[in-house]
């Protein structure tokens, strides 16, 4: 095998992070948007503003997303290359199906 094991879990834990519909919805949507606040991504998701700082939680603990302070507001991105590049396979299979 090419890849050690490490690398393989690496992979598993962030297919993991992202198998929540509301957790690819929030990468996805940092992907297009480049980077958003809590309250633009809770009015997209129609989701309480505790359930969205939760995933987003989720998400920075995997190394998925980072954030920064402006003022009041926390600001997301998605950091991890690997994450981008799963969501743009998921993203072409959402196509073909």
């Amino acid at each position: 095998m090419e890849k050690s094991y490490a690398e393989y879990n690496k992979v598993s834990d962030i297919l993991k992070a992202l198998a929540h519909p509301v957790r690819l919805c929030i990468v996805q949507g940092l992907i297009e948007s480049g980077e958003a606040n809590v309250s633009n991504m809770q009015a997209c998701l129609d989701t309480p503003q505790s359930t969205t700082s939760q995933h987003l939680q989720k998400l920075k603990a995997m190394g998925i997303v980072e954030c920064r302070r402006e003022g009041l507001e926390v600001y997301y991105w998605v950091s991890s290359p690997l994450a981008a590049d799963l969501m743009k396979v998921i993203k072409m299979c959402e196509f073909k199906h």
